[in-house]
């Protein structure tokens, strides 16, 4: 396989003027020439679409594939249907976070999994099925008027209800959409054959969609507070330190790493995520957090809010400062490379999304 990796829409980012980067193996467009404040803002205000073709997608079927991946997933499968999305975690003995994936629930035996770009083979050696990545790319179309856009262009890929799937046509070719997405708005994403991308994403502009890059894709989502793989979630983090004990399946009979989410659950993490918001220097990943002279955390991830106008980040606070944070904003101190910011944390997410949200 050709490393770096590459889009069936590369050509379109190119044409556009697209500034490409390297990101989990993939060469993506990180912003267009409008910048990633203008595609950011675009989003919140109007709509834009992203080329997440980057994204794994594992094909689970057969008359095993709903019990293989209630073993091995987090989340119940009893929660859903056919028809429905579901957000899930893969973890380890530990009860950390290997990868966390949507379940695309296709049809009664079919599941189409969504891993992050550099997990798609260890998630597909631990679920089973096909890697079918390569053969189609995924659009996301997102914003408070993602849905009328795309209406006039594809009525049936607009209509599909946020957190279902379904089945649809464009220009005579199968695709799959779902009302999911990464930004904190409302929209879709549609999985579609690579031969057909290429006029999908161009009549989807053509109508009015804002083309956005990894760079808008990455502060929409902590704007929401959204969590990212590598950051947010990895080894040693577990989904209920980062607030998602929601996607524990805990009466699941096959639970991996059980007995570590239950005693945390019981006794609460050490640490647990928080908002943090700051001046009008953006804020930074791997900055030390401090209250009364004492480190109590670190920012995990942290950018400026076009929203806000303000720095941003979301840290990892030891139980006990977490703890007085959740109720109150908290007084803290952000190290940005030996400069003391401050900041107070607040609640999440950062900036509500759109009210179909």
């Amino acid at each position: 396989m050709a490393f770096p990796r590459r889009s069936p829409l590369h050509d379109a980012h190119v044409a556009a003027g697209a500034r490409l980067v390297l990101f989990g193996g993939w060469e993506m467009p990180l912003s267009y020439p409008t910048g990633t404040v203008v595609e950011h803002l675009a989003c919140r205000r109007s709509a834009a679409c992203f080329d997440v073709s980057h994204l794994g997608t594992v094909r689970v079927e057969g008359p095993d594939a709903w019990d293989r991946l209630q073993r091995s997933l987090s989340n119940d499968l009893r929660r859903i249907a056919p028809g429905h999305a579901q957000y899930s975690h893969l973890l380890g003995d530990d009860g950390s976070v290997v990868d966390d994936v949507i379940v695309w629930w296709t049809a009664d035996d079919s599941f189409d999994v969504m891993p992050n770009a550099s997990n798609t083979v260890p998630v597909r050696q631990a679920l089973g099925g096909d890697d079918i990545t390569a053969g189609r790319a995924v659009i996301a179309v997102q914003g408070p008027e993602a849905r009328s856009l795309l209406g006039g262009v594809a009525p049936d890929l607009a209509a599909v209800p946020r957190f279902g799937v379904r089945q649809a046509m464009w220009q005579r070719v199968p695709v799959t959409v779902a009302g999911t997405g990464y930004t904190g708005e409302d929209g879709v994403e549609i999985a579609v054959p690579a031969e057909a991308a290429g006029s999908l994403w161009s009549a989807v502009v053509g109508a009015g969609v804002v083309p956005a890059g990894l760079g808008a894709r990455d502060t929409l989502r902590l704007e929401a507070g959204l969590p990212l793989y590598g950051h947010e979630l990895g080894p040693g983090i577990t989904p209920v330190q980062a607030g998602l004990s929601w996607v524990v399946g805990w009466d699941k009979p096959e639970l991996r790493g059980r007995d570590v989410l239950v005693a945390e659950r019981r006794d609460g993490p050490r640490r647990r995520l928080r908002g943090i918001v700051a001046g009008r220097r953006p804020l930074r990943d791997g900055a030390a957090v401090s209250a009364g002279g004492v480190t109590i955390g670190h920012c995990t991830s942290g950018s400026f809010s076009p929203v806000l106008g303000r720095g941003i980040a979301l840290a990892y606070l030891d139980s006990t400062a977490a703890a007085g944070a959740a109720t109150t904003g908290l007084p803290v101190v952000v190290d940005l490379r030996g400069t003391p910011v401050d900041a107070t944390t607040v609640p999440l997410p950062f900036v509500a999304g759109s009210p179909a949200r």
